[in-house]
């Protein structure tokens, strides 16, 4: 007899799964011996289910590819939201398995019990219950073809006994992977577009997430229209590289060329991107929005056409129509203002003398330095992000990858443990913050069994660093923010992972080096300073006031002292370098 267990597994190995990460409970006791019982797909252990939700999110942005996680009932499968939440807005395939209590039970108030297709609807593009086998396999099928299809999270909850029920035997459908296909606006918009951007006198593009697999085409546009290109976060490892019309990010994390190049254009092409601060779009220029989801045109801010396709279709189809420019005042310009924007940034890179305490700045720039070509870099949400964005250098075969859309903390070394599984030859770097390697800390332990060689960089500043930099521009003293950290490199060592303090700028090279050709595990724990600022490229009037205000409210409260660590560190070190 073959069990709908056995029949699950069978069905996810057809299409390409290799593994399952999750955490097992006895609800989840059939599906897992399935697991150990077949041949091709592996279970994943993690310590705590949110981190298989992760896990699984970090494979699927790097393959493409669906991929599985599962939780028992109740508790253990409720542990899997934030990361289907963080897979789920990062548009990555994930099907998760969550185990139900007895189908009998249910409504019952028993033991462990929720209704996780209730708790998952807003986090999935598909969540259904099976109440009995005969369900199975087409509502298994039915949330694959969605999840890759829709590029997002489907949930399949199914009671412990059903896992155990004999297969209804119903035909398989064919392997389910995403189908590939041509998607472009009609010509009419398309020639509507054509009359836009040929009538402006200074285009840029804003490319983001969707640009993946069309840097060609990008650059392409911009020589045509002689139009600098700037990227959201999401867009940074897509355009990044070799890219002559690159003049950085904007948003909160990004430079000041990036947001004057948009501001100063009088059309804007988006591309692929769901850019979501409305401050930074520009005040006067029309703008022409390509998206492949309709439902995203219009949404930041409002635009003059939008167009629904591919990028990389929409602009084949697009380039005969333009006019070919000879006017480069806008793009020279722009990238002129980005060259001192990047040289002003890399100046705080530096090793200041071998002064303590360590710029993040540094840090970043070195570990970007040292990794390998294809290094897949995960940085947590917080300031790791922002140097992540300023620092790393993309080059085609590197990846960046982290929460930058639902902004969790603690994604780091869960995502690592997903890259490392997928691709273990692969150099992954976390690039943790202290305060989210300390909220999920036990996965240092599945990084250690698991025998993944993830390399984990810890920005160990004994603050929540990114919440108080928001305290100041908002004109609050910072509180509750600080973190008595241990010494993050012994505890490493204790649980058998290479670790090593680094707290003088001289020897961080070296730990680096060490850490990164190191044969296993390896935590560099690096003393940064508190106090960096990390200013984006276009500040209100609100956060004038706001640190001015915190400046005197600080004073009052008896902290000066933090203001003078704050000018020694952004300041006066600068002046006297």
């Amino acid at each position: 007899m073959t069990n709908v267990a056995e029949t699950v597994v069978d069905i996810i190995k057809d299409a390409g799964v290799e593994r399952v990460y999750g955490l097992p409970g006895d609800s989840l006791n059939g599906f897992t011996d399935a697991i150990r019982t077949s041949a091709g797909v592996t279970w994943e252990q993690v310590r705590h289910e949110e981190s298989a939700a992760f896990a699984a999110a970090a494979e699927a942005a790097l393959t493409g590819e669906l991929t599985v996680c599962a939780g028992s009932c109740g508790p253990g499968n409720l542990h899997l939201i934030n990361g289907l939440f963080d897979a789920n807005r990062s548009r990555v395939p994930v099907l998760a398995i969550a185990a139900q209590i007895p189908a009998a039970e249910i409504g019952s108030n028993y033991f462990q019990e929720t209704h996780p297709q209730d708790l998952f609807r807003e986090c999935s593009v598909y969540t259904e219950l099976v109440s009995v086998p005969e369900q199975l396999p087409r509502v298994l099928e039915i949330a694959m073809r969605t999840a890759v299809e829709k590029r997002g999270v489907a949930v399949v909850v199914i009671p412990g006994e059903v896992f155990l029920a004999e297969s209804a035997g119903r035909k398989k459908s064919a392997p389910i992977r995403a189908s590939q296909s041509i998607v472009r606006p009609g010509d009419r918009e398309l020639g509507q577009a054509a009359e836009i951007l040929n009538a402006a006198k200074k285009v840029t593009i804003l490319g983001g997430a969707g640009t993946e697999g069309s840097h060609r085409q990008v650059l392409e546009i911009a020589e045509k229209l002689k139009a600098p290109v700037v990227h959201a976060l999401r867009g940074k490892d897509f355009l990044e590289y070799d890219n002559p019309y690159d003049v950085g990010m904007t948003g909160l994390l990004g430079f000041t060329s990036g947001y004057r190049a948009m501001e100063a254009c009088d059309a804007l092409l988006m591309l692929g991107t769901d850019f979501p601060y409305q401050q930074f779009y520009p005040s006067k220029a029309k703008i022409v929005q390509v998206d492949l989801r309709g439902e995203q045109l219009g949404r930041r801010t409002p635009i003059d056409l939008g167009l629904v396709g591919d990028v990389g279709d929409t602009v084949d189809a697009l380039l005969p129509l333009l006019d070919d420019r000879t006017n480069r005042k806008h793009l020279d310009s722009s990238l002129k203002h980005y060259a001192k924007a990047r040289k002003d940034l890399d100046e705080l890179a530096d090793n200041d003398r071998n002064r303590r305490p360590i710029h993040p700045q540094y840090l970043a720039r070195l570990v970007s330095e040292l990794a390998s070509e294809d290094a897949v870099f995960i940085p947590d949400v917080g300031s790791p992000v922002v140097w992540a964005s300023r620092y790393l250098t993309m080059n085609g075969a590197r990846r960046l990858i982290g929460s930058f859309s639902h902004g969790t903390m603690a994604n780091a070394v869960p995502h690592a443990i997903g890259a490392q599984s997928a691709f273990p030859e692969r150099q992954v770097i976390a690039l943790s913050g202290d305060g989210g390697l300390g909220m999920l800390f036990g996965e240092l332990l599945t990084v250690r069994q698991n025998k993944l060689p993830v390399k984990i960089v810890v920005f160990n500043n004994s603050s929540l660093n990114f919440v108080e930099v928001e305290m100041k521009a908002a004109g609050f003293v910072n509180f509750g923010t600080q973190l008595d950290n241990p010494n993050f490199a012994d505890v490493a060592n204790a649980m058998g992972i290479h670790g090593q303090r680094v707290e003088q700028p001289d020897d961080l090279e070296g730990a680096l080096r060490t850490a990164f050709a190191h044969d296993g595990p390896a935590l560099v724990d690096v003393v940064t300073a508190q106090q960096e600022l990390s200013i984006p490229p276009a500040i209100s009037a609100e956060q004038v006031r706001g640190f001015t205000l915190y400046a005197i409210r600080t004073i009052m409260s008896g902290r000066g002292d933090e203001l003078v660590d704050l000018a020694d560190t952004n300041v006066f070190r600068r002046l006297f370098d």
